[in-house]
This record gives C-alpha cells, structure tokens and sequence, in this order.
C-alpha cells in the first residue's frame, strides 16, 4: 500500500533507504515496487540509562546526533551519562553498519531522490537524526514515507522533509505495533536477506519489480 503511494518517484530513479532493522522488510517492498535500489540508513536511539525504552534522543550513520532536551533535563541526566550512553550507541551503530553493508561503500545521496522508509513514527527522533544526516549528503529530493505516524510528530517533521507519505496518521499512536497484524522482531539476518535479495532482483531483471503495482 505505501509502494503505491510512491510510484511517481520512480521516474526519478529513486534510492530507497531503510532504517533497520524494523524498517527494512516495509522499505524493501517500496524499492521492489520501484525498481529502486536499496540499502539501509543505520541510527539508533539513545535511551535514559534506567530506562533504556525512554528515548531521550538518537544518533546516525555519518555522525549526525538529535537530542530531546527536555527528556534529558527531565530524567536528570548528567553529561557523563549522556556521553557513554552516546558512545554505547556510536558503537552499536559502527556494528551494524559492518554487518548490514559489508565491505560496500555508503550510497551515494548527492543530487539523489532519496525515500527514507521506516516501519512507523512515535516520538520520531531516530527520523529526525537519519533526515539531518542525509541533508548534509545534499539530495535533491527528500522523502520520508512510512505505514503510520502520531498526528503530531507529522505535523512537527513536514518542513524536514521535501514530502512525508504516511498511510494512517492517528491523533492517538499508543503504539506503532498496535496497527500491524505481524511486529515480531526484524533480526539481522532477516535485513541482510532482503538487502542482498534486493540487489539480486534488480540486477537479474531490473522491469519485473514493478509488474505488480503496473
């Protein structure tokens, strides 16, 4: 359904990103759709140290940091906190970058249609870090697109972006997996196989991704 949402973008051969390891399975049927190559956009959010599932910010691929300080000033974390909680995730992002792309370069992103793909939109902030990062790769055009997303935190990333596609926008998210029939985890070996199932696709024939949505 968001492929469909996209498929003017693919005369603009577009570069499909998506942000793993959730987002990876929804960007992996844009890119089919499209005829697009993908890859992934690695970030990774930074938690409270004594609840790590409290988001007080994220950090991207190619260094870029978002951080909410108004989570920070509220849970009381000192700069040494945030400093090695910061590290923890540079590391983790380092990780996954070795064991998602190898030994390939980054995509190249200048003067590219990029479409950031991600399984949903809460709080947004790892969006937030991935989308600052990318502009200062200066694409031509950037997208962000995604199944659901809170009311708000769209309202908030629309002037981020050059267009935000997203299918379901509720006042009311609770949770992003709340909208899906199937959220179990997205492991690695899971992202892998779609990134290298994606590069065999468009390689052995580049038009037959797009037959079903023709």
């Amino acid at each position: 359904m968001l492929a469909t949402r996209l498929l003017d973008y693919r005369e603009e051969a577009p570069l499909v990103l998506g942000l793993p390891r959730g987002g990876v399975p929804v960007a992996y049927e844009v890119a089919r759709a499209l005829r697009a190559p993908l890859d992934v956009w690695v970030v990774r959010k930074v938690g409270v140290p004594w609840h790590p599932e409290l988001g007080l910010g994220a950090v991207s691929e190619g260094g870029k940091v978002w951080l909410s300080p108004g989570i920070v000033a509220l849970a009381g974390v000192s700069d040494a906190e945030l400093r090695a909680a910061l590290h923890r995730e540079r590391a983790e992002v380092t990780r996954r970058l070795r064991r998602f792309r190898g030994d390939r370069r980054s995509p190249h992103i200048a003067g590219a249609t990029v479409i950031v793909v991600d399984d949903g939109i809460a709080t947004g902030g790892t969006v937030r870090a991935a989308i600052r990062a990318l502009k200062t790769r200066r694409p031509r055009r950037l997208v962000l697109a995604v199944p659901v997303a809170a009311a708000e935190t769209v309202a908030e990333l629309r002037s981020e972006v050059d267009e935000l596609v997203s299918l379901i926008v509720p006042e009311e998210l609770y949770a992003i997996g709340a909208w899906y029939q199937d959220f179990s985890q997205v492991e690695d070996d899971e992202v892998k196989r779609l990134l290298e199932l994606a590069r065999r696709e468009l390689t052995e024939d580049p038009g037959a991704a797009a037959g079903i949505f023709a």
